[in-house]
């Protein structure tokens, strides 16, 4: 009986074996699908093989054939992802800080494998090395799943927020009394991935890092019609929200030099227009909102980006440059 039961299985464990072990370069002969089939208990000869391999082609998964020496060799070409997809796959896993050294090892050798075997070992022999340090959370993933569920099943969530002090220990906010939110999109951004949260007893919304959260559970609450209508503008109020943080909203005029086009259109957007001033400056206009990251951000480029307009955020931004100038007595 468990002979009969094995050889139920021999089309699924026949895919298998070539998806994971051949490509183009590296087709298996009938010998060897043979051989391996059998070291698992599953029977098979070369006049049933080419049935099965016929039967597969029969229902659409393309195995192709060519010729190993007097024998036929069999291998699958067509992958789900081509292996310049899968190497950008492994380096964002690699680039992304909110995930564990533990965790990063077994995304990289999920997503190499999906390459086949051959491709994988290419894959993982030519990693980047990144200059990113890991957070330590490996409740991350958990509390992801979690967050992805009450926002599918619009329900509130319950959690504990902490930081880290000197010593790399847990300090909990609310001295570990737990929050209460609803949870309205997660959002990637600098590295760190965020829960965008309304709270119906603040009417406001906050964001938490995810790698930053304990705790996490979906509550019976369902959440209110407000962060239904949030939820519908996700796009917007995280462009405003993670690139220049809380402020009021300006438009604001740059004047910078040509060398920093390509940096205003990281921030701002391709579609940001921009005119010539001169041989070597150009002006832009940009919708941001006012507060001390949006200065920080202009404080890098110093005399080579200037704010022209409104003259409100020109002079808040004299005033900041004037407090972090050092006089000697």
């Amino acid at each position: 009986m468990a002979g009969e039961n094995r050889q139920k299985i021999k089309l699924l464990k026949l895919i298998e074996l070539l998806r994971s072990e051949t490509d183009e370069e590296h087709p298996l002969s009938t010998r060897k699908l043979c051989e391996k089939l059998s070291s698992m208990e599953i029977s098979c000869d070369r006049r049933t093989l080419s049935k099965d391999i016929a039967l597969l082609n029969d229902e659409g998964f393309e195995v192709m054939q060519t010729r190993l020496g007097k024998e036929n060799g069999y291998y699958i070409e067509d992958r789900d992802f081509s292996v310049p997809e899968l190497k950008i796959l492994i380096d964002a896993v690699q680039a992304a800080s909110f995930i564990t050294n533990k965790k990063t090892s077994e995304l990289i050798e999920k997503i190499a494998n999906l390459g086949g075997s051959h491709r994988a070992e290419i894959l993982k022999s030519n990693l980047v090395c990144f200059n990113t340090s890991k957070h330590s959370n490996e409740a991350v993933y958990y509390n992801v799943g979690f967050l992805e569920e009450a926002i599918a099943e619009k329900k509130a969530v319950r959690f504990c927020y902490y930081d880290l002090n000197e010593n790399r220990e847990k300090v909990y906010r609310r001295n570990g009394e737990s929050y209460l939110t609803e949870p309205i999109s997660l959002v990637f951004n600098e590295d760190n991935y965020y829960l965008i949260a309304y709270s119906k007893k603040h009417e406001s919304t906050t964001n938490y890092r995810i790698d930053r959260m304990d705790r996490v559970e979906i509550t019976d609450e369902p959440v209110s019609k407000m962060c239904n209508e949030l939820r519908k503008n996700v796009e917007g109020y995280s462009e405003h929200v993670f690139k220049m943080y809380g402020g009021r909203n300006e438009d604001v005029v740059l004047e910078f030099d040509r060398k920093l086009i390509g940096v205003v259109f990281d921030k701002f957007g391709e579609q940001t227009k921009m005119m010539p001033v001169g041989e070597n400056r150009c002006l832009a206009t940009v919708k941001v909102q006012i507060s001390p990251v949006f200065f920080g951000w202009l404080f890098q480029f110093s005399g080579d980006m200037k704010v022209l307009s409104p003259e409100s955020v020109a002079n808040e931004y004299k005033k900041r440059a004037e407090t972090v100038v050092v006089t000697k007595s």
